[in-house]
């Protein structure tokens, strides 16, 4: 497999993933202005949506979307407990938190990165975004990660989107376990392996 990714950005929950699962799989940085990648491909040649991520298949397919990718990782390699079991209540609750972060926390940082986004879009989003964070940390409030004790995908992808506060101005200081909880995905080896590989880290 060969992961398409921009440094930091929502890829990264995919290039963590697949440090956990151990599989073989390269990675190409997509240089996003001119959408050519590090190894000198013409990006929208890969994904004509025009972002990451998106990965290369062994068979030479393309899949896209961060959600769909993170399962595909978590199915290929079943013993990294990374997602439930297909068919299961709790994959669909699985689902339930990547449809959450992607459509409620993930698309709220969107207009926070924009140039030209008004002062009061933005007010708006920061507000949406400790709301929705409020619920997050009632439902981390006695439980290590969002589906329980073990690290899943959804952890990933929601530690990533979070990580993004610091660039934008939200202060996560108003969430305590969502501070632990960060800390702690912080620490695994495997997020800290991705993030090096970014040069996200040292």
């Amino acid at each position: 497999m060969k992961l398409y990714y921009a440094p930091g950005a929502c890829s990264l929950a995919s290039h963590i993933a697949l440090h956990e699962t151990g599989l073989p799989f390269e990675i190409d940085k997509l240089n996003v202005p001119d959408k050519k990648t590090a190894a000198g491909e013409d990006f929208m040649q890969i994904n004509p949506k025009g972002y990451v991520p998106a990965i290369r298949l062994d068979d030479g397919s393309i899949l896209t979307e961060g959600v769909a990718i993170l399962q595909y990782i978590a199915d290929r390699k079943p013993d990294a407990a990374l997602a439930p079991k297909a068919g299961t209540l709790e994959r669909y609750r699985l689902q339930e938190w990547l449809n959450f972060i992607a459509t409620e926390i993930h698309k709220s940082f969107s207009p926070l990165f924009s140039k030209t986004a008004s002062d009061g879009v933005k007010n708006h989003m920061l507000n949406l975004l400790a709301k929705r964070l409020g619920y997050v940390e009632t439902q981390l409030a006695n439980k290590p990660y969002l589906m329980g004790d073990g690290f899943t995908v959804a952890d990933a992808y929601m530690f990533v989107v979070l990580n993004w506060s610091g660039h934008v101005g939200f202060d996560l200081g108003q969430f305590p376990i969502i501070n632990k909880y960060m800390a702690r995905i912080a620490a695994r080896p495997c997020v800290q392996a991705a993030m090096k590989a970014e040069g996200l880290i040292q």
